[in-house]
């Protein structure tokens, strides 16, 4: 696939991906659509990886390797958010690296993804509002950039694709 078909699915897989994780918070208790947003929810990190991976790998294939790896774990239910947390740092530090995107909004997806790798084993040791705790605004708080910055970047992707990386000089 293109740079931009890539761009383009990475975009509207970011809001598919929010709109699911959202619909299983509002519907949790009910187990069937719970279940079935969790398959949606898989399927979009996975999608997300391989499409996050096509568009950085140039610029560091194994940290971009990396990324993806995380990206496929956190499709596993369980254990996402964390890795989720990782790969999402990886992949907004390439972005960020290879200038694909706007530096601000790079380094957003960076400082919010970091502030997540940090946090949310603090919260799994029952600091913080403890584990999952969805009730703590603390867990809104740190949550809040993350869902900025995929929601701007998902509409960037969508809209506009992505800057052409910039040229390299060969040694």
């Amino acid at each position: 696939m293109t740079r931009t078909t890539n761009a383009r699915i990475a975009g509207f897989t970011f809001l598919f991906y929010i709109a699911a994780g959202i619909a299983s918070m509002v519907l949790k208790g009910r187990a069937h659509a719970t279940d079935v947003l969790t398959l949606f929810t898989s399927l979009s990190a996975l999608v997300l990886g391989v499409t996050l991976y096509a568009i950085t790998r140039e610029e560091d294939p194994d940290i971009a390797m990396l990324a993806l790896t995380c990206r496929v774990i956190e499709a596993m239910p369980g254990e996402g958010a964390f890795f989720f947390a990782v790969g999402s740092t990886l992949f907004s530090w390439l972005l960020l690296r290879g200038r694909m995107i706007p530096v601000a909004l790079a380094w957003l997806g960076v400082i919010a993804s970091a502030l997540l790798v940090v946090i949310l084993p603090l919260q799994r040791g029952g600091l913080l509002g403890g584990p999952g705790s969805w009730s703590s605004s603390v867990t809104w708080l740190i949550w809040l950039p993350m869902l900025v910055f995929e929601v701007t970047l998902a509409l960037l992707l969508l809209i506009k694709g992505l800057d052409a990386p910039p040229a390299r000089l060969s040694a």
